[in-house]
């Protein structure tokens, strides 16, 4: 294992050995589009579905839940395909998925006469999307590491989790704009699709003119003994993230029972300390190692979601929602940046395909569980649930960094 480890570090060949914000800026911007299409319909599907077509909120929920189970059992296949093919043709494989996306969503809204048929192109339309979120984003991730170095990984992961939630921030209200503009509901899901296939065609001939990184020849892994190297950085990922999933899908209804107002400020300050907390300290990894980082940022995270759970006024909310996302920044980045040494460079796509499917799975299995936590305990129960994982995440980082250390001894 630790073979592995030392054959990843010295195996890079950056073509930028002091890469600028800018080279890193030219392979996170396909993140940040894949991103943005996924944001754009993201709160007018739902509404459109159950509203508007007259089909159950369980069905409006499938129409989004469903993208991100393709992303999910997509994102290995991924992998295979940046280490074996190339991160390029990963990527020009998800801005086209991205860009059918958007056309098969035009059509669906063309068919709105026909409810049945239009629904069948919308679950169309978010399958293709969501294999476009994991060759994209995967594809963008694995590129940029690659030309700039492995010692850039860090930087590159971090960045590209500034794209992911910039993006998403961005993508609903536009699309939420769009929506209201045309005072049709054919005509704005339309618009939104359009935009879709537009950015996802500029974003797919950039990506055709920049140079490729060679593929790096070896043995490739299976994805057995690819999951075998990740899954424990995976599990830190995974119990770390649930905090940022209990926080947008109960933060609302958390308010609405205390009677208080403002409850998306709580996502706006997680959101904000979430990207200082990278943009100021996303050295820290390459300075005290990934495991030393996650033990800190797990710490304060479960500070601020004691806080939460103990919140006893809005703006106690408020800046415990700050002290998580602040927390939360650079776990992904710290455990990723550990996950990738476990395997060699010739299979470093793989090992972030899996390791990323964690954060997927972790997404879909925070709602339900959260959820039977509140109908027995009440909504602040659910910052428990999530405080519990993150001191289970913390348990994790502690026993592989004392595992690395002896492994090095």
């Amino acid at each position: 294992m630790q073979a592995c480890s030392k054959t990843s570090v010295s195996a890079a060949s950056p073509t930028a050995s002091n890469p600028s914000t800018r080279h890193i800026i030219g392979f996170v911007f396909f993140t940040f589009i894949v991103y943005l299409s996924i944001g754009l319909p993201l709160a007018v599907l739902p509404p459109y579905v159950h509203l508007r077509m007259g089909y159950s909120a369980a069905l409006a929920g499938l129409v989004i839940s469903i993208q991100y189970i393709a992303t999910l059992f997509s994102r290995p296949w991924a992998g295979h395909i940046s280490d074996r093919v190339g991160a390029k043709v990963s990527v020009l494989w998800g801005m086209g998925a991205c860009s059918s996306s958007g056309a098969l969503l035009m059509v669906a809204a063309a068919l709105h006469a026909f409810p049945w048929l239009s629904f069948a192109f919308l679950i169309l339309s978010r399958l293709v999307l969501g294999v476009g979120e994991s060759l994209g984003s995967t594809g963008s991730t694995l590129w940029g590491i690659s030309s700039a170095g492995q010692a850039s990984t860090a930087k590159i992961i971090s960045f590209n989790g500034i794209s992911t939630y910039g993006a998403m921030a961005l993508g609903a209200p536009l699309g939420v704009a769009l929506d209201s503009l045309w005072g049709n509901p054919q005509w704005g899901l339309a618009s939104i699709g359009l935009l879709t296939l537009l950015i996802g065609a500029f974003s797919l001939a950039l990506a055709y003119r920049k140079s490729p990184v060679p593929v790096t020849p070896g043995e490739h892994l299976s994805f057995r003994h690819v999951l075998g190297r990740v899954a424990p950085h995976g599990m830190g990922l995974a119990l770390g993230g649930v905090s940022y999933s209990v926080l947008a899908t109960f933060v609302t209804l958390f308010y609405l029972s205390r009677h208080w107002t403002g409850a998306a400020l709580c996502l706006t300050s997680f959101g904000l300390a979430f990207i200082a907390a990278r943009l100021l300290f996303i050295q820290t990894i390459s300075r005290f190692g990934g495991f030393p980082v996650a033990m800190a940022c797990l710490s304060v995270e479960s500070v601020g979601l004691l806080l939460l759970w103990l919140a006893s006024s809005p703006w106690m909310a408020f800046a415990a929602a700050a002290i998580t996302g602040f927390g939360f920044s650079l776990v992904f980045p710290a455990f990723g940046v550990e996950a990738v040494k476990r395997v060699a460079i010739n299979n470093r796509g793989a090992a972030l395909g899996v390791f990323t499917a964690f954060a997927d799975i972790s997404f879909f299995l925070t709602g339900p569980l959260a959820g039977v936590a509140i109908g027995v305990w009440g909504y602040a129960s659910a910052f428990a649930f999530a405080l519990v994982c993150v001191l289970g995440a913390l348990g994790i980082a502690i026993v592989l960094r004392q595992q690395a250390t002896e492994d090095s001894a």
